[in-house]
């Protein structure tokens, strides 16, 4: 339609689909789904006047595709009044926990590119130091079976609880304040909106900054960032549930950070991204360009 009616589009790019798609065409061979996953961005978003894309790290993988379309980065926002009261006590009791218990929390869609396995992993670790430790699992999808018996088969099964999905009008945000440490550790984010979320109740994040995880992670605030490794993850793990000192500060300082993302600022710079659009400007070249031995990195590393 923007074509025929001579009109400028802008395209949003919020999903990894290199990472996605093959997950839910499992009959042809990943390598071929990956590679029609990036032919089909190259020729989608070579095809609009500008993009817009939630991290920086996303930019970068699309321009090592090869798509020259100028792009903003402009992440999504987070409307942080809206976490700013969760009942974690009335959360436990609902569902049975002990209030004593230290208890972990992993909120998002439980599908295999969300990276759960690993949390298990990395929760057995936990276990040695903190025999009592519990892990919230809040939300449903595809892998949610699997993970399941995986838990059990592990000896997990006493130490991870599934919750469902949560309305996020009320408990979500009560399961968000249960907590006393957010865990994440999903490698395909564009940006990772959980990780505000947390945040926003002031619940320290553990977290690996992996894609779009990096952009929120990369002023250390409110989070300690863990390696891409079950051992080291573990050993955050163990220092938030530990160490009541640094909770209290990672706390304070992510209820600060995350005021940062609100999505009036945002919002504010779509508009201004439109503006300049149909007015035929030029975008800055910092975020419409990439340095041709750039993109030959980003390439290899693909």
């Amino acid at each position: 339609m923007g074509k025929k009616l001579g009109l400028p589009v802008i395209e949003s790019y919020h999903t990894f689909f290199e990472e996605y798609l093959f997950h839910y065409v499992p009959f042809l061979p990943a390598v071929v789904m990956r590679y029609l996953a990036r032919r089909f961005t190259q020729a989608q978003c070579n095809g609009v006047e500008a993009l817009i894309v939630p991290s920086t790290p996303m930019l970068q993988r699309l321009r090592a595709y090869g798509v020259k379309t100028p792009a903003t980065v402009l992440p999504t926002g987070i409307e942080t009044s809206r976490f700013a009261k969760g009942d974690g006590m009335a959360f436990k009791h609902r569902h049975g926990i002990d209030p004593a218990r230290p208890l972990l929390i992993h909120v998002g869609r439980v599908a295999h590119e969300k990276n759960i396995d690993f949390l298990l992993d990395m929760l057995a670790i936990v276990k040695r130091d903190i025999p009592d430790v519990l892990l919230v699992i809040a939300g449903e999808g595809p892998a949610l079976p699997h993970i399941m018996r995986r838990s059990k088969k592990f000896g997990l099964g006493e130490h991870v609880q599934f919750v469902g999905y949560l309305s996020r009008e009320d408990a979500l945000v009560d399961c968000y304040a249960a907590g006393d440490a957010f865990v994440f550790a999903s490698r395909t984010e564009t940006q990772g909106l959980v990780l505000l979320e947390a945040m926003a109740v002031g619940l320290p994040v553990v977290s690996t900054a992996v894609m779009g995880t990096r952009d929120i992670l990369s002023a250390q605030k409110g989070a300690l960032v863990a390696e891409d490794n079950t051992e080291h993850f573990a050993a955050q793990v163990v220092r938030v549930l530990t160490d009541h000192v640094l909770r209290r500060r990672l706390s304070r300082e992510a209820r600060e950070y995350v005021q940062s993302w609100s999505p009036a600022s945002m919002a504010t710079k779509s508009g201004e991204l439109y503006r300049t659009i149909v007015e035929g400007l030029p975008l800055p070249e910092h975020t419409s360009r990439m340095d041709s031995d750039e993109r030959l990195v980003q390439m290899k590393r693909l």
